[in-house]
């Protein structure tokens, strides 16, 4: 319960940090929560999330065998998910120190077993954290200004390399300079969108499929029984509003003599 609290507490942390960073250059697009009941894309997603999320962020509360959930046996996950000692039963854990991180990243990682739901509501709707895990993955652009080089429009100010960008490529951000409109004697600089700089090995739709999948992953880590239970309300709700017209016919029958 301790460790619990506080990846609870690192996870708000860096969401307060992302909300002083400032409120980002784009508005979050909606991600269709749907995704998550496709076992394929799951299986796409969490490929995504070891190869390139697990070396420097850890998922301390989502074990290795937890992925059967998602169609996969414990020979693909060993095989495919699993490349350090770890066993199949083991949590995700990275070799990594959180002492080392912050030396090298001026920060230890977040965690992300919960990473979508720190993020959800928050005034942002329910799905929210979906919504910003996938406009945040597809918003990295060069900034050589930055001293990994890079930055994000959803996340300015970002300290997190793009771990992605042998995928999508390498964007720049273009900039228009307007009127200041609360000051006319001053112009400012207005985001317009990207401009691909230097293409990656995917092409523009198949990256936001990816990130679509690698994004579905995250937001079932993060309560791998959201689908079953409910499911599990449907067929309570159903239960009860028959249990309900059974009891109102059951105390008619019962008060039809007694007046």
């Amino acid at each position: 319960m301790k460790r619990l609290l506080l990846v609870l507490l690192a996870a708000l942390t860096w969401h307060g940090a992302a909300l002083a960073a400032g409120a980002g250059l784009v508005p979050w697009d909606k991600f269709d929560t749907k995704r998550v009941t496709d076992m394929a894309a799951l299986q796409r997603g969490a490929k995504l999330f070891a190869n390139y999320c697990l070396n420097c962020h850890s998922a301390g509360f989502m074990r290795y065998n937890r992925l059967r959930d998602i169609g996969l046996t414990d020979e693909q996950i060993k095989n495919n998910l699993i490349f350090t000692g770890a066993k199949v039963g083991d949590l995700m854990h990275i070799a990594m120190t959180p002492a080392d991180a912050k030396e090298w990243f001026g920060a230890a990682p977040p965690d992300l077993t919960l990473i979508a739901r720190s993020r959800a509501g928050f005034g942002q709707g329910a799905d929210s954290g979906a919504d910003y895990i996938y406009t945040f993955l597809r918003t990295y652009y060069r900034d050589e200004t930055k001293a990994t080089g890079w930055n994000n429009a959803a996340f300015p100010n970002v300290g997190m390399p793009f771990p992605l960008w042998e995928l999508q490529g390498q964007q720049r951000a273009v900039f228009e300079t307007r009127p200041d409109p609360h000051n006319a004697s001053k112009t400012t600089q207005v985001f317009t969108g990207f401009e691909m700089a230097k293409p990656g090995s995917m092409t523009e739709a198949q990256y936001n499929e990816a990130a679509a999948d690698l994004t579905a992953f995250l937001y079932w880590m993060a309560e791998p029984a959201a689908t079953n239970r409910v499911r599990l309300g449907v067929f309570v709700m159903l239960f009860l509003a028959v249990f309900i017209v059974i009891a109102w016919r059951l105390n008619a029958v019962y008060w039809k003599d007694i007046k």
